[in-house]
């Protein structure tokens, strides 16, 4: 079973969705520091995904600094340090690509766009 929910989408690589929710999973807390991380096999099962991408998705996440290895137990997830801005601007982009192309069609300007990720940001201010 998979330790983190999340929806998979056509238009982006399965590997990078997944990677993505499971650092979103770990900042919100539904994964913690600790959890069994599924096997290669579990995971590509779990999510109907071949062996390869779900290799793929592991061997990313240990890159990370995510998952590590435990003999005897399996994949267990640790807090990695903080990726680099670059890394982090890379996991958001395919969500604010998304975002813009919405707010392009409702006509939303850069500062309107601006006043509600403040907005966003800060809900106990006062709009």
């Amino acid at each position: 079973m998979l330790p983190f929910s999340f929806q998979l989408r056509d238009g982006e690589p399965v590997s990078d969705q997944i990677v993505r929710a499971a650092h979103r999973a770990l900042a919100s807390g539904e994964l913690r520091e600790g959890d069994l991380f599924p096997s290669v096999r579990a995971l590509a099962q779990e999510l109907k995904i071949s062996p390869t991408t779900a290799f793929k998705v592991i061997q990313q996440l240990k890159d990370l600094g995510f998952l590590v290895s435990r003999p005897g137990i399996g994949m267990v997830v640790q807090a990695p340090l903080l990726p680099s801005l670059e890394q982090r601007f890379e996991m958001l982009e395919p969500t604010a690509r998304r975002f813009l192309a919405e707010a392009r069609a409702l006509h939303l300007s850069a500062s309107e766009l601006h006043e509600l990720l403040t907005r966003l940001q800060n809900p106990d201010s006062p709009p």
